[in-house]
């Protein structure tokens, strides 16, 4: 039996750090732009929609070849919405209008742009081919001493944090980077969960990715990188047009 791979993009109306945020523009080209050409590029989801409250966000999907078969009720576009009940309805409400029950479901965001397509390949590809995971994702590798608190007192977070080497021979930790490129078991996301026990690490060592769009310095930011990327043709597998 074939996978049926479901791509659902979160996008609501509603942006308190940067109003209008999905549909601010980079390279000229509005945020919701930029995951949708990326779940098409990767020829890997059977459906890409997208996710939103916003009529203007959702026909923007639709222009740029998303599916936006109805809006998100209000409900579920409340600033403190998570994004594993955002997931989970998405995917119950999708499955209900298609009349489709889907194996694989893919995330991407509007707000983390500097996602390789190949990442999603990957992520769909290792879940069709290995029964034993339960999701794939982009994480960040990064040698980094990282502090926790607990009541007053600061103390680092893991023991090996306790004493300092090189960065080339240090141990590392991962940035979880699900926004980039994430493919779980649709059973998962039905259970409102987003990702599974058994994962597979896409890793990547790109400083890009720690951008993630909610504020206007973070989009101006966003704004030279991507020329950056244009001008040195680092771009071949990323969506930077």
């Amino acid at each position: 039996m074939v996978a049926k791979v479901i791509c659902i993009i979160p996008a609501r109306g509603g942006s308190k750090g940067l109003k209008n945020k999905n549909i601010r523009k980079i390279n000229n080209k509005p945020l919701i732009y930029y995951p949708i050409k990326a779940a098409l590029r990767s020829k890997v989801c059977d459906k890409i929609v997208v996710s939103t409250d916003s009529i203007v966000i959702g026909n923007l999907a639709k222009k740029y070849g998303a599916e936006v078969p109805f809006l998100r009720e209000k409900k579920y576009s409340e600033d403190l919405t998570t994004t594993e009940k955002t997931l989970q309805q998405a995917l119950l409400s999708f499955e209900k209008f298609y009349e489709t029950k889907y194996d694989i479901c893919v995330f991407l965001t509007c707000t983390n742009l500097f996602r390789k397509i190949s990442w999603i390949k990957e992520a769909v590809n290792i879940l069709k081919t290995n029964s034993k995971i339960d999701s794939a994702f982009s994480v960040h590798e990064m040698y980094k001493h990282f502090w926790g608190k607990k009541g007053k007192v600061f103390t680092k977070v893991l023991p090996w944090m306790k004493n300092y080497t090189s960065r080339q021979v240090g141990n590392k930790i991962y940035r979880e980077d699900t926004p980039l490129a994430l493919a779980s078991r649709a059973f998962l996301w039905r259970n409102g969960k987003r990702i599974g026990k058994k994962n597979h690490f896409i890793i990547n060592n790109d400083p890009f990715t720690s951008i993630d769009i909610h504020n206007k310095q973070d989009l101006e930011l966003a704004e030279i990188i991507m020329k950056f990327l244009k001008t040195k043709k680092l771009n071949k597998d990323m969506v930077v047009y």
